[in-house]
């Protein structure tokens, strides 16, 4: 890729993506600038969250913090133009691995029929001296897993019987990483990925004193290659299924 040599291009021949991320603000992140270019280009893409983030925001219930949450993710949402947004509705914080878990995940896929899959890191540090948290890591974990459960008819056969038939149309899989290998250019899409954080607003005042703008600002453009990149990318590891 010019200027990143390092860098592979995602591929490109797929029409319908799922981004499955734990929680709300997940996607806006670190792939909003990606999920911005592939809708530019034509792509279907659509959002499945484990959690309505109940526990993100300090000193808020977390009733009303998964109200909150959940109306500022279909807000940012339209920015990026997707239209498509549910929630599986698992706890926030204490996701836990597990079959449940995979055979939710396994019956959006088999309801969605994506060709690709977008998720965000799972491992045990975001990038060294950064811990993941534990959500992240069991979640992404089965979104790898419930990608083949999808499509194997015995595993989850009552998802058949439910009428929910296997899919095994998933091709690849990617995963958000800072030290991903694989890129799409997304120079285009910065921002609609700002304005996409932007409407985490609570959320974000929570975290900081600083301006909503300057704290959506800064992170779009610390994960599509810093305030002076020239042509700026969204970094994935890349699994073919």
């Amino acid at each position: 890729m010019d200027g990143d040599s390092d860098l592979t291009p995602l591929p490109n021949g797929w029409q319908r993506a799922l981004v499955i991320m734990a929680h709300p603000d997940d996607p806006e992140y670190g792939v909003g600038a990606a999920v911005a270019t592939w809708t530019a280009a034509g792509k279907d893409v659509r959002y499945v969250l484990g959690t309505r983030g109940e526990a993100g925001i300090a000193g808020m219930q977390p009733d009303e913090s998964a109200r909150v949450r959940e109306a500022e993710q279909r807000r940012a949402i339209a920015h990026v133009g997707v239209s498509e947004l549910e929630f599986l509705d698992h706890r926030d914080g204490t996701i836990e691995y597990s079959s449940i878990l995979r055979r939710d995940i396994a019956e959006t896929i088999r309801r969605h029929r994506p060709e690709f899959v977008v998720t965000m890191n799972f491992h045990e540090t975001w990038f060294p001296g950064a811990w993941n948290s534990a959500d992240h890591r069991a979640f992404g974990l089965a979104v790898m897993d419930a990608v083949s459960d999808a499509a194997n008819e015995w595993i989850f056969p009552d998802l058949s019987d439910d009428g929910f038939e296997p899919w095994a149309g998933v091709h690849h899989v990617a995963v958000n990483s800072p030290a991903g290998t694989h890129a799409v250019e997304v120079s285009d899409g910065v921002d609609a990925a700002i304005a996409s954080l932007v409407e985490h607003a609570q959320y974000l005042a929570a975290l900081s004193g600083d301006p909503i703008l300057d704290q959506a600002t800064r992170q779009v453009l610390s994960v599509t290659g810093g305030p002076d990149a020239s042509k700026r990318y969204v970094r994935f590891d890349l699994y073919n299924m």
